[in-house]
């Protein structure tokens, strides 16, 4: 498949962003199982400790866990930037990142301090690793565009997320007398809106209008938006560090009026796309982009209303809003079409038989995306729903560990077919419907 300034030759063997993905999904239902565990009280402030281990989880197990395998995929097919030895740096990565997330989480639901800070040389070496090596390959590479600028923004940003995160961890564990709250909500904005939010804009740029076949983005909008961001973020720094009210203030109305800037252009693009025909992704982006709005709107209400400001469950809803509305569905939502898509080009590349392969349509069933992209919405809506009635606590939760443990099967089954497909062509069997 030719398309103009995709570099398909150097994509890595599809098991290499495919084993990312078919573990995230398990963490988002481990997350789901320590809440219930805890109870419903776990809801009652963003620093209960199954709160914040349920955020890594969900951060670490699930969101970086995709966008890292994204990563090493785009990388070398979009920035032109080829990874040495790919296979060899997963396995650098994915087992000590996931074995630090589940000690970080253990260790905040245990209370032990112990297990929380053995869980920091894993996730140190697996993260820096990781940006140590997607730098480095980005320096040498010759392709220049906004996404490129947004990934090198958003690697810079999850660079700092981590050494933010690991001071963060020696001062709950009491090692350092740091002030812990301007800490964690520096590392929470560069994590959040840094690594994640710049990382899904900019890979948006490429994604949105080759999958959903919108027209491009406004070229001055993706020529600023990323460094608005990231100065927004660098401002936000300051004032919070140097308890600067008014900085504090005026850099967070800069980062939210971005991301909600970008939230209308999106869906601006999508009631323009060439082929209006019913599509999963674009329900999940839907969502993601009215969470995004919403949680804008939100954290506006905080600001005219200092009652809601101080209220726990203002972050809570926050949280929920940005990280399962915007976040995940707007990676939950390409995976559909990341996933099907691998599979079909590595099936292609071993140039088999015409009609002997499914097409993108056939490799994940369109009724079980639709499926779990309704589960997905009910999971939202009854989470934040539990913000404020405890009733909805654990309906929320058994419908969100559905919805993960149906992406992962979803996913799974992809791999499944790939298998098949290889396995028959191999043995010159013809194919059958997968």
């Amino acid at each position: 498949m030719a398309v103009p300034g995709l570099l398909f030759e150097q994509a890595p063997p599809i098991s290499v962003p495919l084993r990312f993905f078919l573990v995230a999904p398990w963490f988002g239902v481990a997350a789901a199982l320590m809440l219930a565990m805890a109870g419903p009280d776990s809801l009652a402030s963003r620093w209960d400790p199954s709160a914040v281990a349920a955020t890594h989880l969900l951060t670490l197990g699930v969101l970086a866990m995709c966008m890292i395998g994204a990563l090493m995929q785009m990388l070398p097919v979009v920035a032109g930037a080829a990874l040495t030895r790919p296979n060899r740096l997963a396995w650098l990565i994915q087992p000590p990142l996931m074995l630090g997330v589940l000690l970080l989480a253990w260790g905040f639901t245990a209370g032990r301090t112990e297990i929380l800070l053995a869980a920091l040389a894993p996730l140190a070496l697996a993260l820096f690793a990781f940006v140590g090596v997607a730098l480095s390959a980005m320096a040498s590479a010759a392709a220049k565009n906004p996404t490129i600028t947004a990934m090198r923004l958003a690697l810079a940003a999850l660079a700092l997320t981590v050494s933010l995160g690991l001071l963060a961890a020696w001062t709950y564990a009491g090692r350092t007398g740091l002030p812990l709250p301007t800490l964690a909500d520096i590392h929470l904005g560069w994590g959040l809106l840094g690594w994640i939010g710049i990382l899904v804009v900019g890979v948006a740029y490429q994604v949105v209008p080759m999958f959903q076949m919108t027209p491009p983005y406004p070229p001055a909008l993706t020529r600023s938006l990323g460094w608005l961001m990231a100065g927004g973020l660098a401002a936000f720094s300051l004032g919070r560090s140097f308890e600067l009210e008014w900085l504090t203030r005026g850099a967070t109305m800069i980062l939210f009026a971005g991301f909600a800037l970008f939230a209308a252009t999106t869906l601006r693009l999508q009631r323009q796309r060439r082929r209006p025909l019913p599509d999963i992704t674009l329900r999940f982006w839907r969502v993601a982009m009215v969470s995004l709005l919403a949680s804008g709107a939100v954290w506006l209400l905080g600001l005219m209303a200092p009652p809601i400001a101080a209220s726990p469950r203002q972050p809570l809803v926050l949280g929920i809003l940005w990280l399962m509305g915007f976040a995940w569905s707007a990676v939950n939502g390409m995976l559909y079409k990341i996933v099907p898509f691998l599979v079909w080009l590595h099936l292609q590349s071993q140039h088999p038989p015409r009609g002997t392969t499914p097409n993108m349509k056939q490799v994940i069933a369109e009724t079980a995306a639709r499926r779990q992209a309704l589960t997905h919405e009910t999971a939202l809506i009854l989470l934040l729903a539990a913000c404020f009635l405890r009733q909805f606590f654990y309906p929320a939760l058994l419908v969100g560990a559905l919805s993960f443990a149906q992406v992962g099967a979803n996913l799974l089954s992809a791999w499944r077919c790939y298998r098949l497909h290889v396995r028959r062509l191999s043995q010159g069997v013809p194919a059958s419907s997968p």
